[in-house]
């Protein structure tokens, strides 16, 4: 499977340049917004203890950690971790990345459902990634059909993992954008600005999803070829 050139040239390489190109508009637009101040002066931090408030959250902790665009949100320790350019920065940047991490810990507050579903996937994607492609291998080296689809079920896992990503991020970012603007912490020239920047981000689970899609389609074709050939010994 691993040294199949399908593999490469259909599903590797493919996904490859997709998180590629993703990551590479992520932090060209980070790095050209970190350099415009924001009008109100607010740091990362303010900006989303700000968003919080304004949605009704007081229960959601506010920490710095090292790197760049490290910044997430913990549900279960109620704490959004921030890297320092967004945490104690006072750029378009820094408030755009923060507002959209508080709008995770609105979610949690509302009870999105669909975070929820994300949440409730976390171990069947972290298996589906982690062991399923060994297992689809050793189902073609057995040439045990069943054990294979069994991989492929578990890879399926991860990938509807990486779909529901896309609307919990893009509905995080809305939040964000929404509570930006009704709270006066943005002007509206500024508001195209962060939009742009969550965007950017919002690319990279797009690709992500993308490669993840291609790889399971990859699966499914190989398998179901074990398949055809077993009927026809």
């Amino acid at each position: 499977m691993f040294f199949d050139l399908n593999y490469f040239l259909f599903v590797l390489i493919p996904g490859l340049l997709l998180m590629g190109l993703a990551q590479w508009r992520l932090r060209s637009t980070f790095a050209k917004y970190r350099q415009i101040a924001n009008s109100r002066g607010l740091t990362g931090a303010q900006a989303a203890e700000a968003v919080m408030r304004a949605a009704g959250v007081y229960d959601v902790g506010i920490e710095p950690i090292a790197g760049e665009l490290t910044d997430h949100f913990d549900p279960r320790a109620k704490m959004l971790r921030l890297s320092e350019p967004v945490y104690s920065g006072r750029s378009i940047a820094a408030i755009g990345v923060a507002a959209h991490e508080a709008g995770h810990a609105v979610q949690q507050n509302v009870s999105y459902a669909p975070m929820s579903l994300r949440s409730g996937l976390v171990p069947v994607a972290n298996l589906g990634s982690g062991i399923a492609p060994f297992i689809i291998l050793g189902g073609l080296w057995t040439q045990i059909t069943g054990l294979a689809w069994i991989g492929v079920i578990l890879f399926a896992g991860a990938t509807l993992f990486a779909l529901v990503t896309l609307p919990v991020e893009y509905n995080a970012s809305a939040r964000a954008r929404t509570l930006l603007a009704e709270s006066g912490l943005v002007t509206r020239d500024e508001y195209g600005d962060v939009q742009k920047m969550l965007n950017a981000a919002a690319l990279t689970y797009v690709a992500g999803f993308a490669a993840s899609a291609l790889q399971l389609l990859y699966y499914v074709m190989l398998v179901t070829g074990m398949g055809g050939r077993q009927r026809d010994e």
